[in-house]
């Protein structure tokens, strides 16, 4: 698997595709997070912005390699953990990328009230969480699952939005505590959410994966 995630980093990195959704992502960051704003709404703010981005990586991954060479790949390690591999390559550019989001937001954000590590940690759990469901989306609207490109991209805004705005979803239950803990001046720990983005993740991964498997037969 270590292989063929490298193989798909190295595949999105020479083809350039990532380029528009960090530099969206990087403006979305600079022109929210304003000095002196409650560092919790910031880091808030920060992880939201990843759902977007992780669901348009994973539909870069998924779709980037030729055909040929996917079919090749397919045969060699088999389809599922082509695919997982793709979405493994999504998750690790989309979490660096919420990291240092996360960083700008505790750097420039008033930190007065809650513990320091106690926030950082919010944060991280948080962008953790965003960086998650965004995967579920973008494997839920990609393909095997959703074949044609036009549906594929309408349903991954459409997912990305609801997943912001549905009291259900993880990265909503992360959002809305750092939002109450700013203003009550304490710190909560997003650990339901974080679970159930974990298993939210895992489940849409693991369709995605059998699909594959299936349309491979």
């Amino acid at each position: 698997m270590t292989a063929l995630v490298r193989y798909q980093g190295a595949l999105l990195l020479r083809s350039q595709r990532w380029l528009a959704p960090f530099a969206l992502y990087a403006a979305f960051v600079a022109v929210g997070i304003r000095p002196g704003d409650p560092v919790l709404d910031s880091l808030g703010y920060a992880a939201a912005g990843l759902v977007p981005l992780t669901a348009w990586l994973v539909r870069i991954c998924v779709t980037s390699e030729p055909a040929a060479a996917r079919d090749v790949a397919a045969a060699a390690a088999g389809p599922a953990r082509v695919q997982a591999a793709a979405l493994l390559t999504a998750l690790a550019g989309a979490l660096p990328t919420g990291g240092a989001g996360a960083a700008v937001a505790l750097l420039l954000g008033d930190r007065v009230g809650p513990d320091p590590a106690r926030t950082a940690l919010a944060g991280g759990l948080a962008v953790a969480v965003c960086a998650l469901t965004g995967a579920a989306v973008g494997a839920l609207c990609s393909r095997p699952l959703v074949r044609r490109r036009g549906y594929g991209v309408l349903a991954a805004a459409l997912g990305s939005l609801l997943a912001l705005v549905l009291a259900p979803s993880p990265a909503h239950g992360a959002l809305s505590a750092l939002v109450a803990g700013a203003r009550s001046g304490s710190a909560p720990l997003p650990l339901t959410a974080f679970a159930g983005a974990l298993l939210l993740a895992g489940a849409a991964g693991a369709a995605a994966c059998r699909a594959a498997a299936i349309r491979r037969l």
